[in-house]
Formats: structure tokens, sequence, C-alpha cells
């Protein structure tokens, strides 16, 4: 089960159907599901890019994180972090792995790869670029995802909970971006 979902608008330009297709689109076998969510976001690359990267410190814009320790690595390929979440979700802890961080092409892969939750087999893709003039200028986030769809549950379900997840923090990292901008004009 794949499907798409827009936060935001501008999923339907040139350069953001280009990124989806090089870097989002997955064959998925019929026990995982996935999605494509997009955000456009009123701020430059650089400063949208300068949190994304920042593996050890994801909380620096998703809002269900209480604290990141390091638990391999220094937040380069290959480093493990152990991320606290906050209460109120159905986790408390979920261990990831980043899998690619690619500084010119703006793209960071992660993996899950233990915790306390259902989301098994976790992996995810998320690109920033900047769309043409002629469709606004600003920095475009895409967050894609598979995961397993866990016994007892559907592939709606699994999906939805994602979504909403992923949905609040690409909202989060836009308007944490935009009001850093609005600071410094």
């Amino acid at each position: 089960m794949l499907c798409r979902q827009s936060t935001r608008q501008n999923s339907e330009t040139p350069t953001t159907q280009a990124m989806l297709n090089n870097y989002h689109t997955t064959n998925l076998p019929s026990n995982q599901c996935g999605s494509s969510l997009v955000q456009t976001i009123d701020a430059p690359l650089p400063l949208v890019w300068s949190l994304i990267r920042r593996f050890e410190h994801p909380q620096g814009y998703k809002r269900f994180v209480k604290k990141c320790t390091m638990l391999t690595g220094d937040g380069g390929i290959g480093s493990v972090r152990e991320v606290m979440i906050m209460s109120g979700l159905p986790a408390g802890v979920s261990v990831e792995r980043l899998d690619k961080l690619d500084d010119e092409k703006h793209v960071l892969k992660f993996s899950i790869i233990g915790g306390d939750h259902r989301l098994v087999n976790y992996s995810s893709t998320i690109t920033l670029h900047e769309e043409e003039e002629e469709y606004g200028g600003k920095t475009v986030a895409i967050e894609s995802y598979a995961v397993d769809i866990p016994e007892g549950s559907s592939g709606e379900d699994t999906c939805s909970f994602a979504n909403t997840i992923i949905g609040c923090n690409l909202r989060s990292l836009a308007e944490i971006t935009q009001e850093m901008v609005c600071k410094t004009n």
C-alpha cells in the first residue's frame, strides 16, 4: 500500500515530481505500507537543511522528541541514536540508525532498528529542494517511509498513524524555520 499526501502546495511541480521519482518511489511488498508527504517551507534551503541534517538533535524540530542520546557515532552515516518520545504516544523509545547523509543533494535516510513500538522495518527518506521561481521559489521538504504492517492492524491504520506523526514534524519544521527567518529580518 503506497499513498501520497501533500501537507501543503507544490506537490505537482516538475522538480517535486522528479524528487519523488528519484528518491521516494518504492515498490512495497504486501506486508508493508508507506507514504510520501510534501511540505512547502518559506525559508531558505540551507536553514531548513541545518535542522534536518542534525541526526543527533531531532528535537530541534520534532516536537514529539523529549531527548536524544547518541549510542554510537557523532551524527554521521552509521551513527545510532536513542530517541525518547514524549508521553501520550504509543512508544517511549526508538533506536534509529543514519543510513545516508548527502549534504550536496540534501538527502537524509534513516532506519528504526529497535524500540518499544510497532514500527518494524521502518525506513525513512527526507529530501529538500528549492522550487523554481515560477512555482514560488520556496524550499520543499519531502519525507517518505516504508514500514511493516503490524499483525492485527491494517495498512490504512499504519499509514494514518505514521502520516500524522510525519505531518506534524514537517509542519513544525516549517513553523520553526519560518520563525527563524522572521527573527533575522
